[in-house]
C-alpha cells in the first residue's frame, strides 16, 4: 500500500495515495468499458425487441417483462459482487462478473424458445447488477477527487455510450444476420477481463479500510442502513428517470411514428449522444455547484423538454427534443458515480453504492412494462410523457432532501 500524503490546492484539501496516481486512467478505462459493454448488452433487447416477439410468438408486453427480470435481479448481482468487493478487495470481483455475464449474453443468443430467453435474461441481470457497483468504486477511490464529479460523468455514461453501439449494430447487421448473432458480440467483456488483470492495480483505499471477517462486515452494513434507505429511494427515482425514457423508446418510435430499424436506429444514437455530452457536461458543473444542486437542476430542465420529446410535430423536433431529454436525464445520472461514493464509507463503498442502485432498479424494474401496458389503452407518446413528468419531479425533490461530500477525500491521512 502507498503512503499517503495531504496538500492544499485553492483552499481545499486534497489526498494522494502514491501509486494510485499512476493507473487511475486504467481503472477508470476498465470500468468505463465494462459498463459500456454492459449497457450494449442489455439494450440489444430494446432494439430487438418487437423481433424477439415475432419468432416466439410474444406480444411487446411479455417480451418488455425480460427487461423487468433483468432489472430485478441486478440487486442479486450487486449484493454478491459487492460483498466480494469489500472483503476481497475490487479487482477479483470485477474481473469473474466480466467473465460471467459475457458467458450469459452469448448463451441468449442460442436460445430454444422464450422461457429459456427469460431465465437467461435474469441471469444477465446478475451480472449488470454487479460490475456498476465494483467497478464505480474501484475508478472512485483512484481519481483525483478534484476531477471526481467529471470522471464520474464520463463514467456513467459509458451506459449511453452501450446505447449506441447496440444501436449501431442494429442498424448494419440486424437485417441480414437476424437479432440472435447480435448477442454473440456480448462475448467481447470477457477479454476486459485481462485488460483489468494485467493493467489495474488494487484500490489502496481498499487495502488500508478492508475488513478482516465477515462479521466486521456485516457490522458496518447493518450501521448505515439508513444512508442505504436514503440512497435507494433516490436510485429509484432516477432509474425510473432514465429506463422510463430509454427502454421503450425504439418501441415508440416504431410503434408510434411507424419508423423501421434505420430511423429507430439513427434517431436513438443521437439521443445517446446527448447523453455522453450531458453527463460529462453536468458532472464537471457538480464539481463547481454541487452533487445535488447539478441533480436538481437538469431534471427540472428535463421536465421541461417533455413536450417537444414526446409530441413533436415534426421529424426535426423529435430529434433535438430525443438529444435535450437525454443530455438532462443522463446529465443528472453523470453525478452518481461519485454521489454515491462520496456519500458511502470506505469500509462498504464496493457493497453500498451498488446494492443501493441496483435495489433502486428493482423497485423501478416495472416502469418498461407499465409503460407497454399504458400504451395499450393511450398512446406510447402520453405514455412515456406521463410518466416522465412525475418521475422528473419526485427525484428532483428526493434529491434535495440529501445530504451531499462533494470532494470528500477518501484516503486517510
Amino acid at each position: 500500500m502507498g503512503t499517503k500524503c495531504s496538500r492544499q490546492r485553492d483552499g481545499e484539501a486534497v489526498g494522494v495515495a502514491a501509486g494510485d496516481s499512476h493507473d487511475h486512467w486504467a481503472a477508470l478505462t476498465a470500468s468505463f468499458l465494462g459498463w459500456t459493454l454492459d449497457a450494449f448488452d442489455f439494450f440489444l433487447v430494446a432494439f430487438c425487441l418487437t423481433a424477439v416477439g415475432r419468432e416466439f410468438q410474444q406480444p411487446d408486453k411479455a417480451v418488455a417483462l425480460s427487461i423487468t427480470l433483468t432489472l430485478a435481479f441486478r440487486p442479486v448481482g450487486a449484493c454478491i459482487f459487492g460483498l466480494m468487493a469489500d472483503r476481497y478487495g475490487r479487482r477479483l470481483p470485477l474481473m469473474i462478473d466480466l467473465i460471467f455475464y459475457s458467458a450469459i449474453e452469448v448463451a441468449t443468443g442460442f436460445s430454444p424458445n422464450f422461457t429459456t430467453f427469460l431465465i437467461l435474461r435474469a441471469l444477465f441481470g446478475i451480472g449488470m447488477g454487479g460490475e456498476w457497483g465494483v467497478g464505480a468504486s474501484l475508478a472512485m477511490e483512484k481519481v483525483p477527487s478534484r476531477w471526481r464529479g467529471v470522471l464520474s460523468g464520463f463514467l456513467q455514461q459509458g451506459y449511453a455510450l452501450g446505447y449506441v453501439l447496440a444501436a449501431l449494430c442494429f442498424l448494419f447487421f440486424f437485417r441480414r444476420w437476424g437479432w440472435r448473432p447480435l448477442f454473440f458480440l456480448g462475448g467481447l467483456p470477457a477479454l476486459l477481463a485481462l485488460f483489468v488483470r494485467f493493467r489495474v492495480k488494487e484500490s489502496a483505499v481498499w487495502e488500508e479500510s478492508k475488513h478482516a471477517s465477515w462479521a466486521d462486515l456485516g457490522a458496518s452494513i447493518k450501521a448505515h442502513w439508513k444512508l442505504f434507505l436514503y440512497l435507494t429511494v433516490l436510485m429509484m427515482a432516477m432509474n425510473f428517470a432514465s429506463h422510463g425514457t430509454q427502454d421503450m423508446y425504439p418501441t415508440f418510435l416504431q410503434r408510434f411514428w411507424k419508423f423501421g430499424p434505420v430511423e429507430r436506429s439513427v434517431i436513438s444514437a443521437i439521443t445517446m449522444v446527448g447523453a455522453l455530452i450531458g453527463g460529462v457536461a453536468v458532472g464537471l458543473l457538480s464539481d463547481r455547484i454541487g452533487r445535488r444542486r447539478s441533480m436538481i437542476l437538469s431534471l427540472l430542465a428535463a421536465l421541461l423538454v417533455i413536450p417537444m420529446w414526446a409530441y413533436a410535430p415534426r421529424l426535426g423536433l423529435l430529434v433535438i427534443g430525443g438529444f435535450l431529454m437525454q443530455f438532462f436525464v443522463q446529465g443528472a445520472w453523470g453525478v452518481i458515480p461519485a454521489h454515491l461514493s462520496e456519500l458511502s464509507p470506505n469500509q462498504i463503498r464496493g457493497f453500498l453504492p451498488g446494492f443501493a442502485y441496483q435495489c433502486g432498479v428493482l423497485l423501478a424494474g416495472s416502469v418498461a412494462y407499465l409503460e407497454a401496458v399504458l400504451a395499450e389503452h393511450i398512446s406510447y407518446a402520453s405514455a412515456m410523457a406521463i410518466s416522465a413528468a412525475i418521475v422528473f419531479v419526485g427525484a428532483a425533490l428526493i434529491a434535495g432532501l440529501g445530504r451531499e461530500k462533494k470532494g470528500i477525500e477518501f484516503a486517510q491521512t
